[in-house]
């Protein structure tokens, strides 16, 4: 994949300890003065290659077939935007104002959220042992990240949760986008409009006396329950029954 070249590729020649690399890496109380760290940010890694090789064995491991599913500009798009929501929600962290920020958790913490959306029920081997669900992997990483937020742990866990909120907000953007979904709302008959007032004075324009008596005390009786809990308390065949009997607006 093209982003694991990427993240290679900046590692040689971006190393830790450059002025280059101090340039590109997120400070999140200096992006407002250095907005380009928000994007570049996620293609540093820190010194070793433990940071790195998780980071790409996410991607390696779950990014082909989201990609797939996606398209590639989708793909691309969610892990940017992903990325990119990892550091604007680090700006409100108070443990990581002032730290150094690299690498591409935030992006592939949004991959691993969207293939746990397409395929929640998906195993999962944890160090190829552990078997669980994407879904409760994603919620335990959440969690994880949750706890830790308040801890001085070196680990930026606003900017993984900011990767689960990219990715969660650009899955639902789509859909909303999607064929199906404008389709939909195309085909869907508009919800009628609700006049309260209007609706109660036709009801009470009903002629009693053109009722039978059964309708007449069932009348009787929906008007005391709107005189009590209001248009909105009563159900749909409540309605339906003051419709029947009412002049048309």
């Amino acid at each position: 994949m093209a982003l694991i070249f990427a993240n290679v590729a900046m590692k040689l020649l971006v190393p830790p300890g450059t002025i280059l690399f101090h340039e590109l890496a997120l400070v999140p109380a200096e992006l407002p003065s250095r907005p380009w760290t928000a994007l570049s940010y996620m293609f540093l890694h820190a010194p070793g290659l433990s940071h790195l090789l998780f980071n790409m064995l996410s991607l390696y491991f779950f990014g082909p077939a989201l990609e797939m599913r996606l398209g590639s500009r989708h793909f691309l798009a969610l892990y940017i935007v992903s990325g990119l929501m990892g550091a604007l929600l680090s700006v409100v962290s108070p443990m990581s104002r002032y730290a150094m920020i690299v690498g591409a958790s935030g992006g592939c913490f949004g991959v691993t959220l969207g293939f746990a959306w397409f395929w929640p029920r998906q195993q999962i081997y944890l160090w190829g042992i552990l078997g669980v669900e994407a879904r409760w992997m994603v919620v335990a990483l959440t969690i994880i990240s949750l706890m830790s937020a308040r801890t001085s742990d070196g680990v930026a866990h606003f900017a993984h949760l900011g990767g689960f909120l990219g990715a969660w907000l650009y899955l639902v953007w789509m859909r909303h986008r999607s064929p199906a979904a404008q389709w939909q709302r195309k085909v869907s008959p508009p919800r009628p409009k609700i006049s309260f007032a209007a609706d109660l004075d036709r009801y009470r324009r009903i002629d009693l006396d053109a009722l039978h008596p059964v309708n007449r005390d069932e009348y009787n009786r929906v008007m005391a329950k709107v005189s009590t809990e209001g248009l909105g308390g009563l159900n749909a065949s409540e309605r339906e029954f003051l419709e029947r009997f009412a002049p048309k607006a």
